[in-house]
């Protein structure tokens, strides 16, 4: 009897837990983080980082801000707030990256969204230096900040400069590394990358790494007849106005990120040079 006197008693806690807690309304303010994911699945807060290099062609390019709300999803769209970090932002408005709106919308019955940060390529001192553009999300619209800074913000650092690739000592056809040979190449290969002869099973990759060289070798012997092949790629060659028989190489979506194809009169012919001067050759 003592024991289904108890028993009667532990079904009764469990079922008034079980009306208490299924009553509570969620009563917590609503707040919107950024949700970048590293390769495991976790909370990315490293700065995420960005080279212009590997697109030449590029004047501007988007990088799309995963938003996402905590809190329960409601039959009609609210707006939210995300602002420029000053403190941590080297960027210039307008120059670097165009200006953020002071709301942005997310749709009725959704719980992410993602919102365009719009990044430049039009500062010519992008080629030497790293700009940094810090954002986070901030109380306004119908959210507030209550979440740690460290979910709410995302610095973005960029330019248009290349380092060289651990793969590039590997193939000697390349010859010197130079950051204008580098970029030529990533115009005129086919590739970003060839592959690390360190690594195994490399040898696979060899006959595909050989063909993307030879694509750059017949681009630097005659960039006039590349240009001709690839007219979606929208390079082109214009005489320079300095008097010399020097002709600009560009991309007309981007026309002040220039290269010289420079006529050397001893052996007549025409050489790309790279950032010291020297003629690009392999």
């Amino acid at each position: 009897m003592k024991k289904n006197i108890i028993y009667v008693l532990l079904l009764s806690i469990t079922f008034f837990a079980c009306k208490k807690n299924e009553m509570l309304p969620y009563i917590a303010d609503d707040n919107v983080y950024l949700r970048y994911l590293d390769q495991n699945g976790n909370q990315d807060t490293t700065t995420l980082s960005y080279s212009f290099a590997f697109n030449p062609g590029l004047a501007q390019d988007t990088l799309w801000v995963p938003i996402v709300v905590t809190g329960p999803r409601v039959s009609h769209s609210r707006q939210f707030a995300l602002t420029v970090v000053d403190s941590v932002t080297t960027a210039v408005k307008g120059t670097h990256y165009e200006a953020l709106k002071p709301f942005y919308t997310l749709p009725a019955d959704s719980g992410t969204v993602k919102i365009p940060l719009i990044i430049k390529n039009t500062d010519e001192a992008l080629a030497n230096k790293s700009v940094i553009l810090g954002i986070s999300t901030v109380k306004g619209g119908d959210f507030q900040a209550n979440l740690p800074l460290v979910l709410r913000s995302k610095k973005v650092i960029f330019s248009n400069r290349l380092e060289k690739p651990g793969w590039w000592m590997y193939w000697a056809q390349l010859g010197e590394y130079g950051r204008i040979k580098h970029q030529l190449f990533l115009i005129s290969s086919g590739t970003v990358d060839l592959v690390d002869l360190s690594k195994p099973d490399a040898y696979l990759q060899i006959p595909r790494s050989l063909y993307y060289i030879e694509n750059f070798r017949v681009f630097l012997n005659d960039p006039a007849a590349w240009i001709a092949k690839n007219p979606g790629k929208d390079f082109v060659l214009t005489p320079k106005t300095d008097g010399s028989k020097d002709f600009d190489f560009y991309n007309t979506a981007s026309p002040t990120k220039r290269y010289t194809l420079k006529y050397f009169s001893l052996v007549n012919a025409y050489f790309f040079v790279d950032e010291n001067g020297k003629q690009i050759i392999i």
